[in-house]
């Protein structure tokens, strides 16, 4: 399907935390992201000191056979605009990579501790960086409405779960 493909090497793993591809309810939970035994704990020095980590991760429960690149409206409800493969943020995306920023509780040898994090246990970590503040989006954001009409549940704690 796609011309060029890249190797990218498995940095970490998440241990603990969210199960079961759910959609909503993702707040509250906390999770591991544990370094492979490859990756030296002096990586880490100083990350202690930040609150927030910017983590690239896998959709590695789906698979190739989801990718959907044509125009759909988000998890299937008709009441939000069908919009191309490239504007949804989930597994259905060419590379299945998603990004998230939660907040790092602690680290203790070769994890890292952290809340908010919307990867399912066992999702293979490619990056992780310290959030900076310098490197957010200048200027104003802007979107749509259905975004937040879709994600209003979302960040809600995962035990007021109905």
């Amino acid at each position: 399907m796609f011309d060029q493909h890249i190797q990218l090497p498995v940095i970490a793993t998440v241990v603990g935390g969210q199960t079961g591809r759910l959609d909503d309810y993702k707040g509250g939970v906390e999770s591991i992201i544990r370094l492979v035994p490859s990756i030296p704990e002096s990586a880490l020095q100083g990350i202690e000191e930040f609150s927030h980590l910017e983590v690239v991760w896998h959709f590695s429960l789906g698979s190739d056979n989801d990718v959907e690149l044509e125009p759909r409206s988000p998890r299937g409800n008709p009441d939000w605009p069908a919009t191309g493969g490239l504007v949804h943020r989930n597994h259905r995306r060419p590379a299945r990579i998603g990004i998230s920023y939660p907040r790092l509780l602690r680290v203790e040898g070769r994890d890292l501790h952290v809340t908010d994090l919307d990867a399912d246990a066992g999702t293979p970590v490619i990056d992780l960086a310290p959030v900076f503040q310098e490197m957010l989006p200048r200027g104003p954001v802007h979107q749509p409405e259905w975004p937040t009409d879709m994600l209003r549940n979302y960040w809600k704690r995962a035990d007021e779960r109905p």
